[in-house]
């Protein structure tokens, strides 16, 4: 894991996706523009939490760390420092690997 200087806001999380391993198939390389988008990653950083209706902030389930699954098309992508990260709002996260 890497310190970032990105500290996201309300339920959002940034995530260092996983990198997609270089394919072959057959005796063709398969570049990058056609492989699959990793649909996993590490949580780089967490933000405080959702507010209620009440106003109080309801802490979010994920931590600095976790390995998670999250949705194909989820999220924003950007780049800080010359290093590409995903920010994504926690309900956007299917499941953490354990």
């Amino acid at each position: 894991m890497s310190k970032i200087s990105i500290k996201p806001l309300a339920d959002r999380i940034v995530v260092e996706a996983l990198e997609a391993s270089e394919e072959m198939r057959g005796n063709l390389y398969i570049p990058d523009t056609a492989k699959e988008k990793p649909m996993q990653g590490t949580v780089i950083a967490t933000g405080p939490g959702r507010r209620s209706d009440d106003g109080d902030i309801i802490p979010t389930e994920l931590s600095v760390g976790d390995r998670v699954l999250y949705g194909k098309y989820s999220g924003t992508e950007v780049t800080v420092d010359g290093n590409e990260y995903l920010i994504i709002k926690e309900g956007d996260v299917l499941a953490i690997i354990n």
